[in-house]
């Protein structure tokens, strides 16, 4: 393993809350002996695409996983792949692909490792088909902090299984897994774009929907008849055979962080404008390759600086369809009277499929997700709005993409929290759980 260095400074995705840590580099050579007893707090974290501080954790160690990099196992027969934890999305897209496969679940980043794939049980466009991610794992090994090496499935240690599949990384070191990959026959996705204003249009788009893959783009800005109005995507993997080749690497980096005015209602104003009317007949058909309709974003690195150095919120939640049209209603009003702006707004249905994580976020509904630049005088006042419009409406927030969640907030949303604390290793901890539980296991 790679040496540690002293207190580096450790971002999440949104630059925000900024902590202190050390990090210890993983490189997996068959064995993990984790500090027993530890000499301090634990927690494993990949590539930091999580937003807040769920992959944080002040003066503790991360233990990064980006070396365990290795794919280890392929049946094209059945398209079931076995990875280490770090290896990314995009890694196992530039394997797969070329071979006729694609991810089951992916979401709107490739740059997650499979370990912060399972640690958060992402979800993507296609849940209401195809679930979340932890649907497709067919096994993994934990390794505890006590030297004990778990080999996690649905009918071999179910319980860790469960508790680990969106356990934020707390239950103990994912080393490796096995995932089942679905084949493809062309890089192509049958488009349709639909213009729509109003939630109601868009609920009217959701519900009458065929494709296996749907999102939609809102305007969180606009006002008056304009309010509401967005673009409804759907999308199919393309039946007729096509070139097969892995993707070209990213050639455009945003440079330097933004100034904090550069981001106003007025530029994202303009922006959201052209967005919705590049777009010009209300109804628009084509093949797109699949990397500007999954990762839109990917095609830059370092997007975030664009949000300046303060960083950004997202706000990600899910309104049960028993009032959610009003509830969502009620928070992108909450938006436009803030005088905040989001450009990288999407809202979609989730299905009812069960997700297999203890504490899995998705559940029956409307999700919305958006991104904010940090203005300290506004922003925490309208997460915190919005997350408050959340409970009312017995919705549910988004661990990954959360930085202000308060504990009676988050022991609301997962009455399970109780449950899955027993599964927690005694030396794992985290900044978030710090923060929605009051305590930190390790005091107990």
């Amino acid at each position: 393993m790679a040496q540690s260095s002293k207190r580096p400074r450790f971002e999440s995705w949104g630059r925000y809350p900024i902590l202190q840590a050390d990090l210890k580099l993983l490189n997996w050579t068959g064995d993990f002996p984790l500090p027993n007893p530890p000499a301090t707090r634990l927690l494993p974290v990949g590539a930091g695409r999580s937003y807040g501080d769920v992959c944080l954790l002040e003066d503790g160690m991360l233990l990064q996983t980006l070396g365990m990099d290795r794919l280890l196992a392929f049946d094209p027969a059945t398209g079931v792949l076995r990875c280490e934890a770090g290896v990314t999305l995009a890694e196992i897209l530039d394997f797969a692909v070329p071979r006729g496969f694609f991810l089951p679940v992916t979401p709107g980043t490739k740059y997650v490792t499979v370990g912060g794939a399972i640690a958060n049980d992402i979800h993507g466009k296609n849940h209401h088909v195809a679930g979340t991610f932890g649907h497709h794992l067919l096994r993994f090994e934990l390794v505890r902090s006590d030297g004990t090496h778990l080999l996690c499935s649905p009918i071999e240690n179910q319980q860790w299984f469960s508790a680990t599949i969106g356990g934020m990384g707390l239950t103990g070191l994912i080393t490796w897994a096995e995932v089942r990959l679905r084949p493809i026959v062309s890089r192509s996705i049958d488009y349709q774009g639909d213009k729509f204003v109003g939630i109601d249009e868009f609920l009217a788009l959701s519900q009458s929907a065929k494709a296996e893959y749907t999102v939609a783009w809102i305007d969180c800005i606009s006002t008056g008849r304009n309010f509401a109005r967005g673009i409804f995507m759907q999308g199919e993997h393309a039946k007729e055979p096509g070139k097969l080749k892995k993707s070209g690497q990213p050639w455009l980096t945003f440079p330097f962080d933004l100034p904090a005015v550069a981001l106003n209602r007025f530029t994202m104003s303009a922006f959201n404008m052209a967005y919705y009317h590049k777009q010009i007949p209300k109804q628009k058909t084509a093949k797109v390759d699949y990397e500007p309709f999954f990762y839109p974003l990917d095609s830059v690195l370092h997007w975030n600086r664009m949000y300046g150095k303060n960083g950004l919120l997202q706000f990600q939640n899910v309104l049960p369809h028993e009032g959610g049209r009003e509830g969502m209603v009620e928070i992108l009003k909450a938006i436009t009277r803030s005088g905040l702006a989001s450009f990288l707004a999407v809202i979609k249905f989730f299905g009812d499929v069960p997700s297999v994580g203890m504490m899995s976020f998705p559940k029956p509904g409307i999700m919305l997700a958006l991104d904010f630049p940090i203005r300290p005088e506004v922003s925490f006042d309208l997460l915190d709005r919005l997350a408050q419009i959340t409970l009312e409406c017995g919705g549910r927030m988004y661990s990954a993409k959360d930085a202000r969640m308060t504990a009676e907030q988050y022991q609301t949303f997962y009455p399970q929290w109780r449950e899955f604390e027993r599964y927690i290793d005694p030396s794992f901890d985290s900044a978030f759980w710090q923060r929605v539980t009051g305590r930190r296991p390790l005091d107990e």
